[in-house]
């Protein structure tokens, strides 16, 4: 049996595509179930990586049924509300609401797949291959390890020393429920898809959701301990942004709930490993990079998908479907870091906002 330690959607999309090729697996995730958080906003799934993974796992027609129709528009506005582009959708990057996604390849893999509450706390070399510890002191041993667990892996440092490093950025998630009904002004502030509100080095991202709520994540050049440090609050957010437009404020005011920060970490650009006998990363355990390429999900499914398709194509030889997953995987990531590290320069540049438009509408800024 294969252990996957990770229940996101890299991990259960390596599982349902062993899994259709009756290949077993045991998915650890220390979630105690699979609603115990919400899991977050809106995906873009890019045809070359998170469609095709779905395409392989066979789920592609579930997942057109759940696509957000119009969810891929893009707005991009200045501190002042001016509207610098408003591109409608074109359907060549569909909008997926991640929890519908997760649910969706949860709901495809056999019951007892994954092990919920299952928080590894320690793994090492064992006889025969390596050993899970968990928080409950039990134990499991596998000959194949696969870290689908994110940017604080505790599979990685079987692999390398590397952790993420502070991005110099943060964001602090927001929400603004019933829109449409309750908050219409913010709900054509946003538009029908992504807003990008960028002005004065720091900025607005805002989604529509399919539920009618809006995710907002307000983005600042911060310290890391400035989003961890527990004073962030609806008043220290509004004093950053003193003389944006009121609509833009309003986000901020009219939210509910809870404030999440997300300080944005990365793992070096580039970063690889040597081989190692039976153990290998997908996703962002294996390259974390910001989120300003919109790769992360894509990454980590086709990284599950090209996974599964090596050890499927090398019945027996599992060193040799880890060195051919490895050798395709790092240059992929390398250039999808590249692009995400400068994404996040430019955005949060002067004249970011014009040069985005731009971008989005291919002219060339002056």
């Amino acid at each position: 049996m294969i252990a996957i330690v990770g229940a996101g959607l890299g991990g259960l999309t390596l599982a349902r595509v062993l899994g259709m090729h009756g290949v077993e697996t045991a998915v650890y995730d220390l979630d105690a179930s699979p609603n115990a958080r919400h899991q977050g906003g809106m995906l873009d799934m890019h045809e070359e990586s998170g469609q095709m993974a779905l395409r392989a796992a066979g789920l592609f027609a579930d997942f057109e049924r759940a696509v957000l129709p119009g969810g891929d528009a893009s707005r991009v506005i200045d501190k002042h509300g001016v509207v610098l582009l408003d591109q409608p959708g074109d359907g060549r990057r569909p909008e997926v609401d991640r929890g519908a996604l997760r649910d969706l390849l949860l709901h495809s893999l056999p019951e007892g797949t994954v092990r919920w509450g299952a928080r590894v706390t320690a793994v090492s070399a064992a006889p025969g291959g390596y050993e899970l510890t968990f928080a409950d002191g039990r134990t499991e041993t596998t000959a194949l390890l696969v870290g689908a667990d994110g940017a604080w892996s505790r599979v990685r440092p079987l692999l390398t020393a590397d952790q993420p490093v502070y991005a110099g950025l943060s964001f602090v998630e927001i929400r603004v429920p019933r829109t449409r009904a309750e908050h219409p002004r913010l709900a054509d502030v946003v538009g029908d898809g992504m807003l990008f509100a960028l002005d004065d080095e720091r900025g607005f991202l805002a989604h529509r959701e399919s539920d009618d709520e809006l995710c907002v994540y307000v983005a600042v050049k911060k310290p890391a301990e400035w989003a961890t440090g527990g004073e962030v609050g609806r008043d220290s957010l509004l004093a950053l942004f003193p003389d944006w437009h009121p609509d833009l404020r309003a986000l901020v005011s009219e939210s509910e709930g809870a404030l999440i920060p997300r300080p944005i970490y990365a793992l070096p650009t580039g970063q690889r490993w040597s081989r190692v006998p039976g153990v290998t990363l997908l996703g962002d355990a294996a390259h974390l990079m910001s989120p300003f390429a919109g790769e992360g999900a894509n990454l980590a499914m086709q990284d599950a998908a090209e996974l599964a398709q090596a050890i499927l194509a090398h019945p027996g030889d599992v060193e040799a479907a880890l060195g051919d997953y490895e050798r395709a995987m790092f240059p992929r990531a390398r250039a999808a870091a590249e692009e995400s590290m400068r994404n996040l320069v430019d955005l949060f540049q002067p004249g970011a906002a014009r040069r985005l438009a731009a971008f989005f509408s291919g002219a060339t800024a002056g």
